[in-house]
């Protein structure tokens, strides 16, 4: 039975790679043509994680963590840095951010204490923003990305009070949106939709709900149900454009019920 391979070994097969006599496509590899495979690898994760499939989301977090050396070996050849500062640079910063754990800080109990105090170590490690909106990501997927700004704007106030307060704006945003429809103003039709999605996003984040999440399942749902409509179809040996409407729905509700058992 082999040893088992530890980090230090995954760093050296990196280097084995990008090396002269390694692989080619590794060796042509940047930093920007790595970035479709980073985002890739990251849902693939958050795939495995929904799921709750821990065989593969072993595999895939191996999969990302590659990722991470990948990058840092090419920064490495570059003298910019290397996979010893980036796990110096993450051990300090955690350090730092929990002196509650590592200092004496008995201020700091609960995970509400937390977060009120994040930007408070952001600032002393010299990272102040001119915006309280600054340093979020624009690249995140867009109902992550509205969640975040909502979360820093909440910091100050500027929030919903209640539940009944978002439910009155969604029904305004609805109106609004089937004022643009009548009209046929395509641009303004798109930018309510824009207003209708970002209120969902504040309900979830009222609910404590995490909206990419919640929209996840809603899909994997969608897709299990109308699988079920197509495998009814096919055992009726029909072409689902010739099913009605009313016989798709019918295999729709079914479909439901049987989550239910």
């Amino acid at each position: 039975m082999r040893k088992k391979f530890s980090f230090d070994d995954l760093v050296e097969i990196m280097k084995k790679l990008r090396s002269p006599d390694g692989c080619p496509w590794d060796r042509e590899q940047t930093h920007e043509s790595l970035v479709p495979y980073l985002i890739e690898e990251t849902y693939e994760v958050v795939d495995a994680i929904a799921k709750g499939n821990w065989e593969n989301l072993k595999e895939e977090l191996g999969d990302l963590l590659l990722q991470v050396v990948f990058h840092s070996q090419i920064a490495s050849e570059r003298g910019k840095f290397t996979i010893d500062d980036v796990i110096d640079g993450i051990c300090g910063k955690l350090i730092f951010r929990h002196p509650h754990v590592f200092g004496d800080r008995s201020d700091i109990k609960t995970s509400e204490d937390v977060l009120e105090k994040w930007e408070e170590f952001k600032e002393k490690e010299g990272k102040k923003r001119k915006s309280l909106l600054d340093g979020i990501p624009e690249s995140l997927p867009a109902l992550d990305y509205a969640l975040k700004l909502q979360k820093r704007a909440a910091k100050v106030g500027f929030d919903w009070k209640d539940f009944e307060g978002i439910k009155e704006k969604l029904l305004e945003e609805i109106r609004e949106i089937e004022e643009s429809y009548r009209k046929e103003d395509k641009r303004k039709i798109e930018e309510e939709v824009g207003d209708l999605l970002f209120m969902v996003v504040n309900l979830a984040r009222k609910l404590n709900v995490n909206p990419e999440m919640a929209l996840r399942k809603a899909n994997k749902k969608f897709v299990d149900r109308f699988s079920y409509i197509e495998e009814k179809a096919k055992e009726k040996r029909e072409s689902l454009k010739e099913m009605s409407l009313e016989e798709m729905e019918k295999l729709w509700q079914e479909a439901k019920q049987k989550e239910q058992k």
